[in-house]
């Protein structure tokens, strides 16, 4: 019954991801009905509301809202219809659309509108189109701002033979009321469309939407991000592999050595004597395994995620299917962080069973509540669309009730009743074995710091860009560069963790489970503090709301300008060569000084500092920057930038 359950949940989960609708086809005078979605300030993305939370014109039948599914009101998005009347290949000279009788209320709210510089959107045909409310004019020798508000929308629309392919939209600037000081007034509104036929097919009139991303004026630092992490992961695994195998091999070395002498062996040091106490279980066994549960389900979600999104399912404005796939997938996945948890659960020996399914069960889903009762109480208090109705928490508690939690009370069952026995190599003393005393920088927070250091160096460019599009107009679409950077992720991150954990064992220091841990994951320590530089330095939001709520579909953050990237790829490629020479020989040099361990943790926090500062800081800052203009010109003299 189990298994029909699940292949049921997957046949679900593929028919909502990957169905494409058809394409709508039209016969000349169809109409197609405008869907008004939200309005907001352009410079705060998150603060938006519903459409006629404005007093615009209204259907004469009433407002009707079109039916969503779950990752669209995930995204704040409510489609109401609107008075538009916009026939398939039909021209509009000008039509009116109301005449509408404006009180003080009603001025106010178009005029604190004007002034926040608000924008409208709406969906033709699924096609979405963006529009101003209306503009604010400066006059000079008095310095006073007057508001005017848009009456007359002019829409431009493209077909190719029985389908919708583009929509603009515009405003006529000649077309104005001013709403400075006004107390009442009669405004008409109207609007008029034009048709043109277009040779851009159906399957390719989403492409016009991607040209708004950040292809292809931005692809060179994309690609140098790729090559500078590519970089620093085959240095890192070489430099580590060769002082690795150089310091274990002195070390099995001497070993040898005193063995065949017969050295005492309390007057021995280094990790070979923690045998008896590696092994030794760690602190807090039901919350360790439960953390690495979700963890594990967590990067099973992100591969499915990637999976979906080269394939293209997540193509640009394709409302909600990123939120319905996280959703949908992390229901799916709940067996995994049961069944892994309990493993880990099971091998340290654990008895509480319930509680280590209630634990794993809760730790990612219960955070996650407590946060979204925040930001769901501001959105609240906003009145903004980013508030979730009852029925859609209803139904994201229903589905964590029936589908999550069984999961992974299933999960952990398999696990409990598996037969996979772990046995340690070495039996664990009975009294653990004292830790030496050791400086600040081989304690657990410096060891972090450098663990999520280069993790964090090989990513923040692209972490730019994935800010930029959450918190802006920006698309992000790239998905295969964001995947390799994924990748490289997880490889130093590995690779960093490996190195620290041996540092520790070489001090005698056999309390490595925990510290691995935290070290692996101590990267999102700092993506969570390039969110509060990023918030701050780098866009121009403001507000409680904006500081509490994130947006997928809001205000475009300060863009690097087009004339950055002026150098050819010869005069950087030189800049990056010049860097890594460098770092090569700084690495030469701390390879033969590799004898203690020690001098090994010296050099690899000089290399993780050079590593840094001279490909990240220097070659793709001055990518970014204007300072590459300086440095190509000390590489290309002959032809500056």
């Amino acid at each position: 019954m189990f298994r029909n359950k699940h292949i049921c949940l997957a046949a679900l989960l593929a028919y909502a991801l990957f169905t494409v609708s058809a394409a709508a086809r039209y016969k000349q005078g169809d109409l197609i009905t405008l869907w008004a979605n939200k309005v907001g300030p352009f410079q705060n993305p998150t603060e938006t509301y519903q459409f006629y939370n404005l007093p615009f014109c209204q259907p004469s039948k009433g407002r009707e809202y079109k039916i969503e599914d779950l990752g669209e009101v995930l995204e704040g998005d409510r489609l109401v219809d609107t008075a538009y009347q916009l026939k398939f290949r039909t021209d509009v000279d000008n039509a009116l659309l109301c005449t509408k009788k404006l009180g003080t209320e009603e001025l106010r709210q178009f005029r604190y509108a004007v002034q926040q510089d608000y924008y409208f959107q709406m969906y033709y045909d699924d096609l979405p189109v963006w529009g101003f409310i209306g503009k604010v004019e400066k006059i000079i020798q008095t310095g006073q701002r007057k508001q005017y508000l848009f009456t007359h929308f002019h829409f431009d629309l493209f077909y190719n033979d029985d389908n919708v392919i583009e929509i603009n939209v515009s405003s006529d600037p000649m077309r104005t009321v001013e709403i400075t000081k006004e107390d009442s007034l009669e405004v008409q509104f109207s609007y008029s469309a034009k048709w043109k036929p277009t040779s851009i097919t159906y399957e390719h009139r989403m492409d016009r939407y991607a040209r708004y991303s950040f292809l292809p004026q931005h692809l060179e630092i994309h690609w140098f991000s790729i090559i500078n992490s590519c970089v620093t992961v085959l240095l890192l695994t070489g430099f580590l592999a060769t002082i690795l195998l150089r310091v274990l091999k002195n070390d099995f070395l001497k070993y040898t050595k005193d063995d065949e002498m017969g050295t005492d062996e309390a007057e021995e040091t280094g990790w070979k004597y923690l045998h008896g106490d590696v092994f030794r279980l760690p602190p807090h066994i039901n919350l360790f395994a439960a953390m690495m549960g979700v963890g594990t389900q967590m990067l099973v979600v992100v591969m499915f995620i990637f999976a979906l999104a080269l394939v293209g399912v997540f193509y640009p404005y394709n409302r909600g299917a990123l939120l319905s796939a996280c959703v949908v997938l992390y229901a799916l996945t709940a067996g995994i962080a049961g069944y892994v948890g309990g493993c880990y659960y099971k091998m340290m020996g654990g008895s509480s069973w319930v509680s280590n399914v209630l634990l794993t069960a809760g730790l990612f889903f219960g955070p996650v509540l407590v946060v979204f009762s925040y930001l769901n109480t501001v959105a609240i208090c906003y009145r903004s669309t980013a508030a979730l109705p009852f029925g859609t928490i209803v139904i994201i508690t229903v589905v964590w009730a029936l589908i999550t939690f069984p999961l992974t009370v299933l999960g952990g069952i398999a696990a409990k009743n598996s037969k996979h026995e772990y046995t340690p190599p070495c039996r664990t003393t009975k009294f653990p074995r004292d830790v030496p005393p050791m400086p600040w920088y081989r304690t657990t927070v410096p060891q972090m710091v450098m663990a999520g250091f280069l993790p964090f160096s090989a990513i923040y460019i692209e972490l730019y860009y994935i800010f930029a599009s959450i918190w802006g107009h920006k698309v992000y679409t790239i998905y295969s560069i964001l995947f390799i950077v994924f990748i490289i992720l997880i490889i130093v991150t590995a690779f960093i963790t490996v190195a620290l954990t041996y540092f520790q064992l070489a001090v005698e220091d056999h309390r490595w489970w925990w510290r691995s841990f935290l070290c692996g994951g101590s990267t999102g320590f700092f993506i969570f503090g390039y969110c509060f530089y990023y918030y701050f330095a780098r866009s121009d939001m403001s507000g409680l709301m904006q500081a509490s709520v994130g947006s997928a579909d809001g205000r475009p953050a300060r863009s690097l300008p087009h004339d950055l990237v002026k150098c050819d790829t010869q005069a950087t490629a030189a800049v990056l060569a010049r860097r890594l020479a460098s770092i090569l020989a700084t690495m030469a040099w701390s390879a033969t000084r590799q004898s203690r361990w020690s001098d090994f943790e010296q050099a690899m926090w000089t290399f993780g500092g050079h590593l840094h500062s001279a490909v990240h800081l220097e070659t793709l800052r001055s990518v970014a920057t204007k300072g590459l203009a300086h440095e190509c010109e000390v590489a290309r003299a002959a032809q500056p930038c």
